[in-house]
């Protein structure tokens, strides 16, 4: 680990809390999905943390180097389906909710794809992937458990 400070350290109950609530949110929706929802709002913010944990993480998951190259650009990638691009909308909505604010037309594509349980679980994914972004962000974290190598 690098960083200014070792969050669990610094505030061990707190990121307890943190750390458990954002597990149990975590199950209720498709893990693929998830993932790409995390390293969405993680290319949003800059996120270097997260974006290597997820894209890791998306790997080990099955998903293909093509989906994971074009998150940057998913509004023209075809590799998408119907529901994963609301996940994808409502992700790049509610990361840059400060600006893009939460259109009726998005949300329209959320709820055709989401039941409105659903719908909670994900914003509040969404709202858990923002949070340990600006964590890492903030205090310069970067986990790396084993460090990519660059072949010769």
């Amino acid at each position: 680990m690098t960083g200014r400070l070792d969050l669990f350290t610094a505030a061990p109950a707190e990121m307890k809390a943190w750390f458990e609530m954002s597990l149990k949110i975590a199950p209720k929706l498709e893990h693929s999905l998830l993932e790409l929802v995390k390293i969405r709002a993680s290319q949003i913010n800059g996120c270097a943390n997260c974006l290597n944990m997820h894209t890791a993480d998306a790997r080990k998951a099955g998903e293909s180097e093509q989906r994971i190259y074009l998150l940057s650009a998913w509004h023209e990638a075809p590799c998408y389906t119907p529901r994963e691009r609301a996940a994808l909308a409502w992700t790049d909505a509610m990361t840059l909710v400060s600006t893009a604010r939460a259109p009726q037309a998005i949300y329209e594509e959320l709820a055709f794809e989401f039941t409105q349980e659903e719908q909670v679980q994900l914003t509040l994914m969404i709202n858990v992937i923002n949070g340990w972004n600006r964590l890492a962000v903030g205090f310069d974290l970067f986990y790396d458990a084993k460090p990519v190598v660059a072949a010769a």
